[in-house]
């Protein structure tokens, strides 16, 4: 399995406008926009998406490639606040999932989860952070 690939679906996604979203773009190859089967929520000022077991549940983003994964995922687990050695009081994990891609390709590729409880009412239900904070 290629570990070299990143979905983004909320704060490092090309349109939002942050020093890490910019690293992204200089460090990264945008493959194609997609979902992966989860529920999105907003937690604070960014959202956080947990997986589920029903395939209407969606969670929209963009699959990148990344350039330098290693580096990349150093710079951005800190960001996450993802302690690979300490995943169970991480703010969010850093996992692998199956991606379904515009173009009708499935690809593994590495996700940030959110690893704390959610509030049920703050579901974004269109799975769509983008859209969620445009309405």
């Amino acid at each position: 399995m290629n570990t070299d690939y990143l979905f983004v679906y909320g704060t490092l996604l090309q349109n939002v406008n942050n020093n890490m979203s910019a690293l992204l773009k200089t460090h990264a190859t945008v493959i194609s926009k997609g979902y992966f089967i989860g529920k999105l929520y907003k937690i604070s000022w960014f959202p956080g998406a947990v997986l589920s077991n029903i395939k209407t549940h969606k969670v929209y983003g963009t699959l990148v490639k990344l350039n330098t994964a290693k580096t990349i995922f150093d710079v951005l687990d800190d960001y996450e606040c993802f302690n690979p050695n300490n995943p169970k009081d991480s703010l969010f994990i850093r996992q692998k999932v199956t991606v379904f891609t515009k173009n009708n390709h499935v690809y593994n590729a590495w996700v940030y989860l959110y690893n704390q409880k959610v509030n049920q009412q703050n579901r974004i239900a269109s799975g769509d952070f983008l859209k969620d904070a445009q309405s």
